[in-house]
């Protein structure tokens, strides 16, 4: 199916400047709608100048005039909907955020499309498509023997993060049988890659450890997360755009699972290999902090699927990206320090304590 214009609702955000740059590079005009919030890094596509065919509109999937105005004006061939608050820890200190933006935004973006979308021709009607990206959060927390979650795993969401998406989720899928709606599913495992704002689990463990300062672990550090590239990630949702079936949902991941103490010390035996520090290895400022509340303790995807139908597979080999990943954020030590310095600094979040 051939692809024109395309609006990425969250498009300024860690995984939507990484599905916007790869939608440019293959000559697809994209508009860009994204409420930038603290996490947005518009910088990441347009840097010192603003892309051929690109265009970055500040809007609020939560309104939706603002989502049928650009809608109306751009007349994409698809939507991908990312627009999301995303931090679990944020989550449990302030859930209402996340019921606002993530399952209210949603309806909003579903019902505004649909009736921008009943008023197509035929053509056009016909080729457009809304892929709705989510987690692999909804599925809950998986045991160590358990075999990795599938487009049939039930839900079972255990955070007010991974609850709004999964109501989200319903939602997309209600449109697509209730209304027709050509509505595509997308669930993923953790992303990691350059311009992930440092308040993530990777870029804290480099941050506080270029900065030689505690990394805090949580409880003892055996939570299995299974980790994805953010391009490899960005090129299976556009794989679902381009060849996916309306009605389905694809799970994207790379069958690369690390427990949180593991990753953070080869995190830092990288780091040490880059950047030495008289002080010593960095493994000494791994510090065992109380757990998250209700913390999943494994996630894993089976992409099984999306490799067969969609032809996707990921391309980066994860200790070759981790590393080049390392040496963005020291490159760019300074982009994570402003960032953080415009929200008081690091802090530690999810406790439960002010939900």
């Amino acid at each position: 199916m051939t692809i024109e214009r395309v609006i990425v609702t969250g498009g300024a955000g860690f995984i939507g400047t990484a599905v916007v740059r790869q939608l440019l590079d293959r000559r697809v005009a994209v508009l860009s709608l994204d409420a930038l919030t603290y996490a947005a890094s518009p910088e990441a596509v347009d840097g010192d100048a603003i892309p051929a065919g690109y265009r970055l509109e500040a809007g609020d999937v939560r309104d939706s005039a603002d989502v049928a105005r650009v809608l109306t004006d751009f007349q994409p061939d698809g939507v991908i909907h990312l627009a999301a608050e995303s931090h679990v820890d944020r989550s449990i200190d302030g859930p209402r955020a996340f019921l606002e933006t993530n399952v209210t935004g949603t309806f909003v973006v579903l019902e505004t499309v649909t009736s921008w979308w009943r008023e197509l021709g035929g053509p056009s009607r016909e080729r457009f498509r809304l892929v709705h990206v989510s987690t692999d959060e909804v599925f809950g927390s998986l045991e160590p023997d358990d075999p990795p979650f599938t487009a049939e795993t039930p839900y079972r969401p255990r955070s007010p993060y991974s609850a709004s998406k999964a109501a989200a989720d319903h939602f997309a899928r209600a449109w697509h049988e209730t209304y027709g709606l050509p509505v595509i599913v997308t669930n993923c495992s953790n992303n990691f890659g350059p311009w992930q704002f440092p308040e993530k689990f990777i870029p804290v463990v480099i941050s506080r450890a270029l900065a030689w300062e505690p990394i805090p672990i949580y409880g003892a550090g055996d939570q299995v997360r299974d980790w994805l590239h953010v391009e490899d990630h960005a090129s299976g949702l556009l794989a679902a755009l381009e060849r996916g079936a309306p009605g389905s949902t694809y799970l994207f991941g790379a069958r690369n699972e690390w427990s949180n103490r593991a990753l953070a010390e080869l995190i830092c035996d990288l780091l040490d290999g880059m950047v030495p520090d008289k002080r010593g290895a960095r493994r000494k400022l791994l510090e065992n902090v109380t757990d998250r509340p209700g913390h999943d303790s494994r996630y894993a995807i089976d992409p099984s699927l999306a490799e067969r139908e969609l032809g996707w597979e990921p391309r980066h080999t994860f200790t070759d990206a981790l590393r080049d990943t390392i040496r963005w954020y020291v490159d760019h030590r300074s982009w994570a320090e402003d960032r953080l310095a415009k929200l008081g600094g690091y802090r530690r979040r999810g406790l439960g304590e002010s939900a």
